[in-house]
This record gives C-alpha cells, sequence and structure tokens, in this order.
C-alpha cells in the first residue's frame, strides 16, 4: 500500500548484523582464495592473516564511527561529518565501485562452482560464464525490483552454508591434507613467492574481507547501534579471518608451489591456476586418494552447490549494499535525488537496483575479453577500498578533535594524547598501513593505476552536475531533510487510524503513518470505508469495492510486519467517509488520526476536501493532515 517509507526501520539485532558480517567476508574466500594463491603461493594463509589482522584494526574505527553516527552510507557517511562533502561523496563514490566488482566477481564465479558441482563443464568456458554471470545479475535485479527480501534473513542462511563449508574444509584437510611437508613445499621467500609478488597480493587480499562497508550501511537499521554493531563487527569479522586462515592453509598444503613458467617469478600453485575460479571445489578434489570417489565425489557436489548459493547471496547483499549507500548519497544532493528516495517493494530506490546491475554487467562484459579479468577487477577492488579504509580512519581520529563532545557509545580503546585529545592508536596503526598497501596497489596493479582515476574522475563530474542542477554550492554540507512529524510535546501516541485510499497520496500517509508508529512504538489501526450511495442499502453487494478494500488492507498489513509495526485493519460501510472516520475513531480511542490532502482542492479555492475538513472540525483526537504541493502526487481522489 504506501508506495516510500521516509527512513529504515530498526529492525536488526545482534545476531543479524553478525551473520551478514561472516556471510559477507566469507562469501568473498570463495573468489578471493584462488587469487591471492596465484601470486602469493605457499605464503598465501600468511598474507590473508596478515591483512585480516589489518582489517581487524579498520573494523574498531569502524565501530566507533558507526555507534557514534549510526546512519546508512559507512566510511563516506564519517568523512563527510569529519571534513567536508565531496571528500565524503569521493569516498562514497570508491565503495559504489567496490560494491559492483563484488557482483560482477560473484555473478562470474557462481558458473564455475556450479559447473563443477554437476559435471557441465560447458558454463565454466568463456564467453559463456561471462553470459551466465549477466543473466544472473540481471535476474537477481529483477526479482529485487519486485520485492525486498529479508536481507537479515538471507545473511542468517548465507553464513550457516558459508560456515559449515568452510568447517568441513578444515576439519577433513586438517585431517588428510596438511603437514609440514606441504606447507613448506616450494616455498622459498624472494624467489617462490617473489618480493614483488608478495607486493601484488597484498592489494588483492583485500577482497577475502569484503563485508564492512555492508555491515556498516546497515547502521539505520539496527537495534541499540552502539552495543549492536561493535558486537556484531568483532564477532562476525574475528570469526572470518580465523576461518580464512584455516582455509588458505588446507589449500596451499593441498595444492603446494611447483615451478611453472607461465606464474609469476617462474612458480604458481594450482589452486590460483587450474582452480582460480572455483578454489574451494578445487580443495575438494584434492581429497581424491584420501576419500573413497564417492566421498569425494559428494564434497565436490556439496561445496559447488552451497558455493553457488553463497554466491547468490552475495550478489543480493552487494546490491542491496550499493543501494544503501547510494541513499545516503542521494540524500546528501550528492548523487540525483531519484537515488536517494526509499521504495515500498525494494526498500532501496529501484534506480539503484538497476544501476546497480547494468555497470556489474558492463563490468563483465568489458573484461571479459581480457587475458586475466579476474585479476583486473581484484585490482581495481583493492584501489576503491583501501581508499575508502583509509579515509575512515583519519575521519575517525578528526572526529576526535573536532567533535570531542559527539557521543561515542563505543570508544576504540587503547589511546593515546595528542595536543590533548585522547587518539586511537589502532587508526593511527591502521591509516598509514592501508595507504601504503594503496600506494603498493598504484605501484604494481595497471587497474589501480588506471582505470581507478577514471572512476574517480567520473564521480567528481557526477557530483558538480548534481550540485549544480541543485543550486547548491560543491563545498556546500547539505543536510538530509528530517521529517518533524509531529511536535515531541504533543507526540505521545498509543493509537494511530489511517483511513486507507488507494493512490499515491494514500501510499504517502501510511508510509507517514508507519514511520511515525515505529518512532513513538505505538499501534497502527488501518480503515478502508466503502462509501455506499444514498440508493442502495447499506448491506448491499458491492463485489468490487470489497475485493478492493481488502486488497488494500493485505498490503498495509504485510507492509507494516516488513518492519516491525503492529497493525490491525478493518472494512467498514458508510454513506459518507468522514462521518465513518470520526465514528470509528472514538470507538476504537484513537490518539491521532493521519490523512493526506491533495493539490486539486487548492484550485478550487479550498485547502481540505469535505471529507478532510469533516474530521478536523469533528474529530475528539489530534488529526494529522500530510499536505502536498502543487504538481507533487497530484490526482483525483486521492485523499480519504
Amino acid at each position: 500500500m504506501a508506495g516510500k517509507i521516509p527512513g529504515l526501520s530498526r529492525v536488526l539485532d545482534t545476531r543479524s548484523i553478525a551473520s551478514v558480517a561472516y556471510g559477507e567476508i566469507a562469501s568473498s574466500l570463495y573468489f578471493a582464495l584462488g587469487v591471492v594463491a596465484l601470486h602469493a603461493l605457499g605464503f598465501t594463509p600468511w598474507v590473508l592473516l596478515a591483512v585480516g589482522g589489518l582489517f581487524l584494526l579498520v573494523s574498531l574505527s569502524y565501530a566507533e564511527g558507526t555507534a557514534a553516527i549510526p546512519e546508512t552510507g559507512g566510511a563516506a557517511t564519517f568523512v563527510r561529518r569529519a571534513f567536508n562533502d565531496p571528500a565524503g561523496f569521493l569516498t562514497g563514490w570508491a565503495l559504489l565501485l567496490d560494491y559492483l566488482i563484488v557482483i560482477a566477481l560473484a555473478a562470474l564465479f557462481l558458473p564455475h562452482y556450479l559447473g563443477n558441482a554437476v559435471g557441465w563443464d560447458a558454463i565454466t568456458a568463456g564467453p559463456w560464464d561471462a553470459v551466465i554471470g549477466v543473466g544472473v545479475i540481471v535476474a537477481i535485479a529483477g526479482i529485487r525490483l519486485v520485492r525486498r527480501p529479508g536481507l537479515y534473513r538471507v545473511a542468517v542462511v548465507v553464513a550457516f552454508t558459508a560456515l559449515v563449508s568452510h568447517l568441513l574444509i578444515v576439519f577433513l584437510g586438517l585431517a588428510l591434507l596438511v603437514s609440514s611437508d606441504g606447507l613448506s613445499s616450494g616455498v622459498d621467500l624472494g624467489v617462490a613467492p617473489t618480493w614483488q609478488a608478495i607486493a601484488f597480493a597484498l592489494p588483492l587480499a583485500m577482497l577475502a574481507y569484503t563485508g564492512l562497508e555492508t555491515v556498516a550501511n546497515f547502521a539505520a537499521e539496527t537495534r541499540e547501534p552502539g552495543r549492536t554493531l561493535p558486537r556484531s563487527l568483532f564477532a562476525g569479522i574475528g570469526a572470518a579471518v580465523l576461518v580464512s586462515f584455516a582455509v588458505g592453509v588446507v589449500g596451499i598444503s593441498a595444492y603446494p608451489a611447483h615451478a611453472d613458467p607461465s606464474g609469476p617469478g617462474g612458480y604458481a600453485s594450482d589452486l590460483g591456476v587450474e582452480w582460480l575460479r572455483a578454489p574451494l571445489v578445487g580443495i575438494a578434489v584434492a581429497f581424491e586418494g584420501s576419500l573413497p570417489s564417492l566421498a569425494v565425489d559428494l564434497l565436490r557436489a556439496f561445496l559447488g552447490v552451497t558455493g553457488s548459493l553463497v554466491l547468490v547471496g552475495a550478489v543480493t547483499t552487494s546490491i542491496s549494499g550499493a543501494g544503501r549507500l547510494a541513499y545516503s548519497l542521494g540524500r546528501h544532493q550528492m548523487l540525483p535525488h531519484a537515488f536517494g528516495v526509499l521504495n515500498r517493494r525494494t526498500l532501496i530506490a529501484p534506480v539503484s537496483i538497476v544501476s546497480a546491475a547494468a555497470i556489474s554487467c558492463a563490468l563483465l562484459v568489458l573484461t571479459a575479453p581480457l587475458e586475466r579479468e579476474v585479476r583486473f577487477l581484484a585490482s581495481l577492488y583493492s584501489f576503491g577500498v583501501l581508499i575508502a579504509f583509509t579515509a575512515a580512519q583519519v575521519a575517525v581520529i578528526r572526529l576526535r578533535f573536532t567533535e570531542p563532545a559527539l557521543a561515542r557509545p563505543f570508544r576504540v580503546p587503547v589511546n593515546v594524547r595528542i595536543r590533548g585529545t585522547r587518539v586511537p592508536l589502532a587508526a593511527l596503526l591502521g591509516a598509514p598501513l592501508t595507504f601504503a598497501i594503496w600506494v603498493s596497489a598504484l605501484a604494481t596493479h595497471g587497474a589501480s593505476r588506471i582505470a581507478g582515476p577514471i572512476w574517480l574522475l567520473l564521480g567528481i563530474i557526477v557530483f558538480v552536475a548534481v550540485r549544480r542542477s541543485a543550486g547548491e554550492r560543491l563545498l556546500k554540507r547539505v543536510q538530509a531533510p528530517v521529517a518533524d512529524l509531529v511536535p515531541a510535546a504533543e507526540g505521545v501516541y498509543q493509537r494511530i487510524l489511517v483511513p486507507l485510499k488507494l493512490g499515491p497520496i494514500g501510499e504517502e500517509v501510511l508510509a507517514t503513518a508507519l514511520r511515525l508508529a515505529d518512532e513513538r512504538r505505538c499501534g497502527i489501526d488501518v480503515l478502508h470505508v466503502i462509501r455506499v450511495p444514498l440508493d442502495r442499502d447499506l448491506d448491499a453487494e458491492l463485489t468490487a469495492e470489497e475485493e478492493r478494500a481488502e486488497a488494500s488492507l493485505a498490503d498495509a498489513k504485510e507492509l507494516a510486519s516488513e518492519h516491525g509495526v503492529t497493525i490491525s485493519g478493518e472494512i467498514v460501510r458508510g454513506r459518507a467517509l468522514g462521518e465513518a472516520i470520526v465514528r470509528r475513531a472514538k470507538e476504537r480511542g484513537a490518539d491521532l488520526i493521519v490523512m493526506g490532502s491533495a493539490p486539486r482542492w487548492r484550485r478550487q479555492s479550498r485547502f481540505f476536501s469535505p471529507t478532510v475538513d469533516y474530521v478536523l472540525r469533528k474529530a475528539d483526537c489530534e488529526v494529522m493532515v500530510v499536505a502536498y504541493p502543487q504538481g507533487v502526487l497530484d490526482e483525483d481522489g486521492a485523499e480519504a
């Protein structure tokens, strides 16, 4: 029923957010392990562990930032608050690219996991893997345009599936594959891998730890963000780092480095060559000889199918993460206004879903002819994420100086005093380290050095165009509009009555009431009045009207349940809408009636419709009228 929800509801708890954190990071291992092993060889688990430790340092700054500023936007929000809008936008714009790359890589790897699971080799060969990847992105985007999934439920399923798969690999691998000889075989730091290969692998390993921004973007939907976000971050990320290291140990034991002229420095691991696009399935195949053939086939099929499901979840949550980030940028006039509007069916703006799908598909199509498209996309990912991580930590440090009184439910432990201000040591260490890896990426990765700056330049053009079209200064700090739904002194309600009416204004009225009920923790009564003509009996058969009324009530209840608001619905008949509304409000003991007013009544030299005017005059409780200016949602019969 409601077309837009003017805010995100706080319905997520620690388990949901921790599941998002683990599921997002764990899912990235499905496509990151192979590309890291391609360059780091026998040092793959240690590279993953080192970058994972740095990731935990960064997460401390994110925990403080999201707890203090529980808004969607992640690092872009911190940087905008600490510095200015252009800096915040560039951070967010770099992160948008990362979301799109994760969507593209997950979709590209999906046919490889599925094909290896069922023995369908044709879909694992180019260009069909890219074609299927595009189809997957389009299909998921199409579903997201029709309906918003329960993302926290998706996250729980993805996290559980990934965890079971990873633990199975780790337990079997430690028992059957891992040995000191296997871990040391072909390992000669400086030769296999070379120092240049290690410098190349470190930025790529950041791909194994996606998900931090996705968690931060759920800040606006988290119950008690000051407690929930830090706990969930540390639980999900800590588990993911340990599991990633353990899987890396098993993987490199299964496929130790060996001489290969095609590999970096003349050495390669089959985990990063033969199994680059399905490394976890490759580990399953490595159990041949240690397990019965049937068990290996079952394990291979299980990891392939579950890997496909995890990658579908990664595409879904990344589309949603990109949409939430775009929503934040749109609300602050950094992207066109259409990106900053929430939608009933999708929650995020439909234009965000379409844009994310289109650009991700373009990335797949444009990079498919490249000989090493996976390495290209992974390199480009490291460019954006390292900018964001560095900027987020610098922003947290700056906020300690510029806003010392800012409420910080969570503070990064272990601080040092600089000019009388306590500054987090984790950020002081983490920011230079992430910046150093970014410099390494620029020096060793052509994608970072060329395509990264081109993307930022495109973002600058978009930002300037949006600000110019809105008539705003480039450096102005634009505040997102906040609806002042009701004065605090009067806004104590237990029951809200909403007369339902089909049409855009009716949808907006219900959206306003849901937002108010969510903020005030009260219930809603929705009422659909069927107007019965005078020439017919009140109990006359009105089949079409009854069906429309039932449909509107069902839509309203479904929407309310998704946003944690208690709602009850009723259909009544009456000769006059206003009279029926006033009578039902009195019978239900409503504290507030929320109605809408269409612009067309102003053209008739009156401000409200006869129905609204009657309710204002006769109701015993307060009445809120949501009025719209000329040209906005202007339609006949739009209000009660």
